[in-house]
């Protein structure tokens, strides 16, 4: 069937609506929380005089246009970028970025989302968390 003026857009709106209808109805439970992102502890110890707190360090690399969706800390946290740049965004504020030598404190309970806006350049940051013993871990956010 040859497709004229009319008829090719209006096909090519349907593939596009049809595809995003597809992925708009995925479960988000089915979507990784983190993609092209890689974390290692440095540091977990003990805070001295505490019955309960630690402090962890944490060396967390992105790769290239690399997210860390929607989540939040129980505790509070701070990033330190060491190279590239990290697209920060608290829930209802605008995005804040963050280059390197720049720190950003994060309060506890604070849903956001991270991510590398680069296609080619990978990123990395230190993040620094308090919190009683086994708290600081992000939980997801749907």
């Amino acid at each position: 069937m040859k497709m004229n003026r009319i008829t090719k857009p209006i096909s090519l709106f349907f593939v596009v609506f049809l595809a995003t209808s597809v992925v708009l109805a995925q479960d988000p439970k089915e979507t990784p929380q983190r993609t092209g992102v890689t974390s290692t502890e440095l540091v977990v110890k003990k805070v001295d005089g505490t019955e309960n707190l630690e402090y962890t360090v944490l060396d967390v690399t992105y790769e290239p246009s690399g997210i860390n969706r929607r989540h939040l800390h129980p505790a509070s946290l701070t990033f330190y970028m060491v190279y590239g740049t990290i697209i920060f965004q608290e829930e209802g504020k605008g995005p804040v970025t963050l280059k390197p030598g720049e720190s950003l404190f994060v309060p506890a309970g604070t849903t956001h989302t991270h991510w590398n806006p680069s296609d080619t350049e990978g990123a990395r940051f230190l993040e620094f968390i308090v919190a009683e013993k086994g708290k600081g871990r992000s939980i997801r956010k749907p």
